[in-house]
C-alpha cells in the first residue's frame, strides 16, 4: 500500500529534480577575476604625473606618468569612472588613447579588462621598481563630443581625465606629485600647492589622488584674481580667480564684487566653521568652453556667461551658481550621504541621498544669493516662483516618487528627454528646494521664529570646524539633527514627502512663508530674463509648450494642449495665424484668442512633414509670480534677509 506521505515525497523529488536539471542551450561563462578591492593601507610608492596642456589647436593634453611598484607581478590600473559631484558613472575613458607602459626603457603588454573597462591590467616584470605611461586625453573639440574643456582662450584641467592609478587601495592612501606646463604668459588657479614655477611649468606638492582630483584647475590668456577676504591671507581665504574668452569681459563694478564678498561672510553667518584651508571659486566667462557647476572641498569649477560682469543686470538667473557650489564645501563635500561616499572612483555610488546634498544646496543657493545681493530680494521671490510653477505642473509625480528621481544620474543620465513633465529627471535639485522650504516654514512656525533651517545648517554642516575629513550621514542623521532644533515628526515629514505619488507639490512653505502662487499675463523681470538667456519661449503654463532656437520646441507638456495635439519635442513652428512665426507673434495670437475667441492656427514641421494645429484656448498668457497674503507673517522675507 502506497502511503499518502510517500506519494508526497515522490513528487518532491521528481519536482525537485527537475527544478535543478538543466534547460537545453548555452549557459554563461565565467566572469573575469575581480578587480581588487581598494583596502585602506598606504601605496607603496609614488605617483609622478606630468600634463602638458599646450596643444590648444588640437584640444589634446598630453601625459606622462611614472607609478612606483613595489615588485614584480600582475598589476591593475584605473581610470576614475565614478567621479564626485557628478553622482554616476562619467569618467571619460573613450578620451584614453595612446597608452604605452614601460618599464626600464622596454614596452609592457597590457589588456583591458572586458567587464570593467576603465581597468588596465599589466604584469611588472622581475627588477621593475616603477612603470613609465604615456598617453593622450583627447578633450572634445566641439560639443557633440562632450564638454569642451580646451579653447584658444582657457582650459580646465580635471585631474580625473589625465591620471591612471593602482587599484586596491583607498585614492586618500595613494600619494601623488604633479606638473602641468601650459601656454607661455598664461595664468591659473588650483587649490593645490604650487612647489615651484619654472617657466611655463608649475610643479605641485605631492597630494593624495583624492586631493588631487579634488583640486581642478582654470587656467587662461585672460585672467583676473580677486580676494574676497581681504586681510585673510592665510587659513580661511578665498578668491575669485575668472578667466574670460576677451580681457574686456574681466572689467567688474566694485559693488558686483561687494557681493561677492557678502557671500562669503553670509556663508560664514550660517555655517559658522570652514571645512577649507583657503578657497577659490574658479569662474570661466565664456561661450566656448564648456557650461560647468562642479564642487570640490576647496574650490568649485563654474561656467557662465561672457557678460556676466559687463551685463549684470541680465543675469539675475545665473547669480546663484556661485553659491550653490561654494555650499557643496559644506553639503556634499565635508557631511556626504554614506551611500555616495566611495573609497577610490571606480566604486560604485549610491545616490539615496542627494536631496539632501543637492536639494539643500539648491535652497541654500538661493537664499544665499539673496542675502549677499548677488540677486535682489524680488528676483529670489521669482526665481522661487518658477520653480514652484515647474513643480505646479510636474505631472510625473502622479507614478515618479522624488525619491526615485535620485536614481535619474545612473537612469537617464544626464541625457536629453522627450517629455522631461513626465519622466522627470533629477528633480531633487528643485523639488528638494522646495521641500527644504517647507521645512524652513515649519521651524520657525513651532518654534515662534526663535528657530529656523540656519539653526541646522550650522548643527549638521558646521561641525569640526576646519576640519577637511568628510562625516558621513544616513537618513536618521538627518531626521535627528531636525529634531534637535525643533521637535517634530520629521521621519514622517521627509517620507511622505520623498515617497509619495499623489501628484501634490510641495508648496505649503509659500503658505507658511507668506506667499501664494498666481499666474497672470506678464512675465516677472526674472522670467523674462531667463528667456532671453536660454532664447526660448515659455508657454508652459498657457499651451503648454516651450519654444527655442529656431522655432524649435524644446519642451512639451506631458498632457497639455501642446501634447494633445501631437506635438512634440523638435517640432518647429513655421507660421502662427498665416504668417511666419515670430515669438511676439505666437503670444498676441494668444493675448487675441483670449479677447476675441479665435482660434490660434500654428503650421508646424516635423522632419519632412508639415501640417496645421489648431488651438481653441481662451486662457491668455500666464506667467507664474508670488502674491503676498494679507496678515499673514512673512517668513520668506525673514529667510531672505541678511544676516
Amino acid at each position: 500500500m502506497f502511503h499518502r506521505s510517500g506519494l508526497i515525497l515522490a513528487l518532491v523529488l521528481v519536482c525537485g529534480g527537475a527544478a535543478h536539471a538543466q534547460s537545453p542551450g548555452p549557459q554563461p561563462l565565467a566572469m573575469p577575476a575581480a578587480i581588487p578591492a581598494p583596502q585602506d593601507v598606504a601605496y607603496p610608492g609614488v605617483i609622478r604625473l606630468e600634463v602638458d596642456a599646450t596643444d590648444l589647436e588640437r584640444r589634446i593634453f598630453n601625459v606622462r606618468e611614472t607609478i612606483s611598484v613595489a615588485g614584480p607581478g600582475p598589476l591593475t590600473l584605473l581610470y576614475p569612472q565614478w567621479l564626485p559631484g557628478n553622482h554616476g558613472p562619467y569618467g571619460q575613458a573613450d578620451k584614453l588613447a595612446g597608452l604605452v607602459i614601460k618599464a626600464g626603457g622596454q614596452r609592457l603588454a597590457w589588456t583591458r579588462d572586458p567587464v570593467s573597462v576603465f581597468a588596465f591590467h599589466v604584469d611588472v616584470p622581475a627588477g621593475a621598481s616603477a612603470l613609465d605611461l604615456e598617453f593622450q586625453f583627447l578633450s572634445a573639440v566641439e560639443s557633440s563630443q562632450g564638454r569642451v574643456m580646451m579653447t584658444p582662450e582657457m582650459l580646465n584641467v580635471q585631474w580625473n581625465t589625465v591620471v591612471l592609478y593602482p587599484a586596491g587601495y583607498f585614492a586618500r592612501q595613494i600619494p601623488v606629485a604633479a606638473s602641468v606646463r601650459l601656454p607661455d604668459g598664461w595664468q591659473f588657479a588650483t587649490s593645490l600647492d604650487t612647489a615651484s614655477t619654472n617657466g611655463a611649468v608649475s610643479t605641485f606638492k605631492a597630494t593624495s589622488l583624492d586631493t588631487l582630483v579634488d583640486s581642478p584647475m582654470f587656467a587662461g590668456r585672460h585672467f583676473m584674481k580677486v580676494d574676497l577676504t581681504p586681510g585673510t591671507s592665510g587659513p580661511g581665504n578665498v578668491s575669485l580667480n575668472i578667466v574670460a574668452d576677451r580681457a574686456a569681459l574681466l572689467e567688474a563694478k566694485p559693488e558686483h564684487i561687494a557681493a561677492h564678498r557678502a557671500l562669503v561672510t553670509q556663508a560664514a553667518k550660517l555655517y559658522g566653521s570652514r571645512h577649507y584651508d583657503r578657497y577659490n571659486f574658479l569662474l570661466a566667462l565664456t561661450d566656448q568652453l564648456g557650461g560647468i557647476g562642479l564642487e570640490h572641498h576647496q574650490s568649485s569649477e563654474n561656467g557662465t556667461v561672457p557678460d556676466y560682469f559687463t551685463e549684470w543686470d541680465k543675469h539675475a538667473g545665473v547669480r546663484d551658481l556661485l553659491p550653490h557650489e561654494y555650499t557643496h564645501s559644506w553639503n556634499g563635500k565635508f557631511r556626504r550621504g554614506a551611500d555616495l561616499w566611495t573609497p577610490n572612483f571606480n566604486v560604485l555610488m549610491q545616490d539615496s541621498l542627494l536631496w539632501v546634498y543637492e536639494g539643500q544646496t539648491q535652497y541654500w543657493g538661493v537664499v544665499l544669493a539673496a542675502r549677499s545681493g548677488l540677486i535682489k530680494k524680488q528676483e529670489a521671490l521669482d526665481s522661487i516662483a518658477a520653480t514652484a510653477a515647474t513643480f505646479d505642473v510636474r505631472v510625473g509625480r502622479a507614478w515618479k516618487a522624488l525619491q526615485d528621481t535620485t536614481n535619474d544620474p545612473l537612469t537617464i543620465a544626464r541625457r536629453a528627454t522627450a517629455w522631461r513633465s513626465w519622466q522627470r529627471g533629477e528633480d531633487y535639485y528643485q523639488e528638494g528646494q522646495l521641500m527644504w522650504l517647507e521645512a524652513d516654514t515649519l521651524i520657525r512656525e513651532k518654534s515662534g521664529g526663535k528657530k529656523s533651517l540656519d539653526d541646522f545648517a550650522k548643527g549638521f554642516f558646521g561641525i569640526n570646524n576646519t576640519s577637511f575629513v568628510p562625516v558621513t550621514y544616513a537618513f536618521d542623521d538627518v531626521v535627528k539633527a531636525l529634531n534637535n532644533v525643533q521637535p517634530h515628526d520629521w521621519a514622517a515629514f521627509l517620507r511622505e514627502r520623498l515617497d509619495a505619488t499623489n501628484g501634490k507639490a510641495p508648496l505649503d512653505g509659500l503658505a507658511r512663508g507668506g506667499y501664494k502662487l498666481v499666474y497672470t499675463d506678464t512675465p516677472t523681470d526674472f522670467f523674462k530674463a531667463v528667456e532671453t538667456q536660454q532664447k526660448s519661449v515659455n508657454l508652459t503654463y498657457s499651451l503648454g509648450l516651450t519654444i527655442g532656437r529656431e522655432a524649435r520646441l524644446t519642451a512639451v507638456q506631458w498632457d497639455g494642449l501642446a501634447f494633445q495635439k501631437g506635438l512634440t519635442v523638435g517640432t518647429q513652428i513655421v507660421a502662427v495665424n498665416g504668417m511666419a512665426y515670430e515669438a511676439d507673434r505666437i503670444k498676441d495670437a494668444i493675448k487675441d484668442a483670449q479677447k476675441n475667441a479665435t482660434p490660434i492656427d500654428l503650421i508646424v514641421k516635423k522632419d519632412d512633414r508639415f501640417w496645421s494645429v489648431r488651438f481653441d484656448y481662451r486662457g491668455g498668457l500666464r506667467y507664474p509670480r508670488l502674491e503676498r497674503v494679507a496678515k499673514t507673517p512673512a517668513r520668506l522675507d525673514q529667510i531672505l534677509a541678511a544676516r
